[in-house]
């Protein structure tokens, strides 16, 4: 089990985040900082051919419909999910693989801003 807080460093324009434990099982958990914007959600699964491992970070905000004028919580997130075989994979050559798809998300010539500016 990870360490219960998780304190994650400010990293702008992200602030400092400390994740509680709200729910835990032996297949993961979910956390929640203080102000319950952010939500923390890990899962581990093992099927017959593979181990799957999902982290998914979620915010929540308060936002006012452009076109109704009504105000209502929207919630948007962001999910990594490692599905690595049960053989022929060590632990460190999955966690290089997960180490390569964030160097790849954060190199200039990828980046998350030209991602959701709908480059493909």
């Amino acid at each position: 089990m990870l360490a219960d807080p998780i304190s994650i460093a400010a990293n702008a324009p992200t602030p400092a985040l400390v994740f509680k434990v709200i729910r835990s099982d032996g297949y993961g958990s979910e956390r929640r900082d203080a102000a319950g914007v952010f939500s923390l959600i890990i899962t581990h699964e093992k099927t017959r051919s593979a181990e799957r491992h999902y982290v998914k970070l979620s915010q929540t905000i308060s936002a006012v419909n452009p076109l109704t004028g009504t105000t209502s919580l929207q919630t948007a997130y962001a999910s990594l999910s490692l599905s690595i075989p049960l053989f022929g994979w060590t632990a460190a050559q999955a966690v290089d693989l997960g180490e390569a798809l964030f160097d790849t998300i954060n190199d200039a010539e990828f980046t998350l801003t030209n991602l959701v500016g709908w480059q493909s």
